[in-house]
């Protein structure tokens, strides 16, 4: 199995190149560094000290299986993807290269515009490369639960049934059609936007492809020397809300609750996410299939993390405090919540059941780090209005 991971360089990408490299999978990958920059720029730093691009490269060669890494901004760089392609010969596609943060996505206007010109025109870019190319290559491409935002009803695995009323004006069974989104930011709306330009090249190209929603990812991968180990954002435009609050316990902020703290999502550790993503690679659906999987261990509201964290702090010998602050988003804080996520268990999925030995064991790994926190990047300072 050969498979091509479009932002290799990133939290999900370096950690989801090894873990398939050591299990024997062919992987090569691209990336234009993008994060690295833009982290520094808003004035953050990764936690963990993550190895020079030459480094990993260094290390990622050491697997007779690595297929090499190439430099590339994906937007509009049609012939290059094309290059790309022609040279890798993926069976798997695993598109991670985006712009990945809804804080940034709204911090003016100017990011608003990279955010979808990136993300959509990246992704078109690449639609179009797949069908002169190798149309018959599986496309997994990384969504976001974030997509559907917080409807009062359940939350399918993509679709619903749709239906027209027929002549004689009884139900006709029409199509599967998107569950309606609803997306909360710029950041999420240009997902939204790649799900329909994919739909609609699986229709008409008969592309393959697999649309993981995702839900929030928190904590390290496994690693064995310095090189291995993946960056760790804790900023409030790059920082998942666990790492975020495993960060503060750390240094005795108080955990920082937006708004009442009802609002619940779907998380996962890591490791459940490489392992969903293999599962996804080593299962693609059928030519010209379109498939969403919901992916996320279980739900959770950010109150009830905040309670996790700081248990898992006390056993530690941590003091932890909390409280509300002003919620810079536009957000239902207190909301029904109840999306379908069987796909992936029916496929062999077997979640993390002990969150919270989960997170004791970040709390503990991010310690040797401690001396490396900027406490002035954990308050909010960008607004949604």
């Amino acid at each position: 199995m050969r498979v091509l991971i479009l932002g290799i360089d990133g939290y999900i990408g370096h950690s989801l190149a090894l873990h398939l490299l050591k299990k024997g999978y062919k992987v090569g990958g691209i990336d234009d560094f993008s994060r690295r920059r833009r982290v520094t720029e808003v004035g953050s730093n990764s936690l963990t000290p993550i190895a020079s691009e030459v480094d990993r490269d260094n290390l990622l060669g050491t697997f007779n299986d690595f297929l090499g890494r190439t430099r590339l901004y994906l937007p509009g760089k049609l012939e290059a993807v094309k290059t790309i392609l022609r040279h890798y010969e993926p069976d798997t596609i695993v598109h991670l290269a985006e712009m990945p943060s809804a804080p940034w996505s709204m911090m003016d206007a100017l990011h608003s515009f990279i955010t979808q010109s990136e993300n959509i025109v990246g992704t078109l870019s690449l639609l179009w490369a797949m069908k002169e190319v190798c149309p018959t290559v599986h496309l997994i491409k990384l969504g976001t639960m974030g997509e559907y935002g917080t409807p009062e009803l359940d939350i399918p695995e993509g679709m619903i049934d749709g239906c027209l009323i027929s002549k004689d004006y009884g139900p006709c069974p029409l199509d599967r059609l998107p569950f309606p989104r609803s997306a909360g930011s710029f950041y999420h709306l240009s997902k939204v936007h790649d799900t329909h330009n994919i739909i609609f090249a699986c229709k008409i190209w008969g592309l393959c492809s697999t649309d993981i929603m995702q839900g929030v990812v928190f904590g390290l991968n496994e690693y064995s020397s310095p090189e291995e180990i993946t960056r760790f954002d804790y900023d409030e435009y790059f920082g998942t809300v666990v790492n975020r609050f495993c960060v503060q316990s750390l240094i005795g902020h108080p955990l920082t609750i937006y708004g009442a703290g009802g609002q619940t999502r779907g998380y996962l550790p890591l490791k459940d996410s490489l392992q969903c993503l293999t599962i996804a690679i080593d299962n693609p659906p059928s030519p010209g299939e379109y498939r969403t999987l919901n992916q996320f261990e279980s739900t959770y509201s950010v109150n009830s993390l905040a309670k996790l964290v700081t248990e898992c702090a006390l056993d530690l010998g941590l003091k932890v405090d909390s409280g509300p602050i002003d919620n810079p988003r536009v957000e239902a804080e207190k909301h029904y919540y109840n999306p379908v996520h069987q796909k992936l268990f029916k496929l062999g999925y077997v979640p993390t059941t002990d969150i919270k030995g989960e997170i004791t064991k970040l709390i503990g790994q991010l310690d040797a780090f401690k001396s490396r926190i900027r406490p002035n990047v954990i308050l909010p300072k960008t607004k949604w209005r």
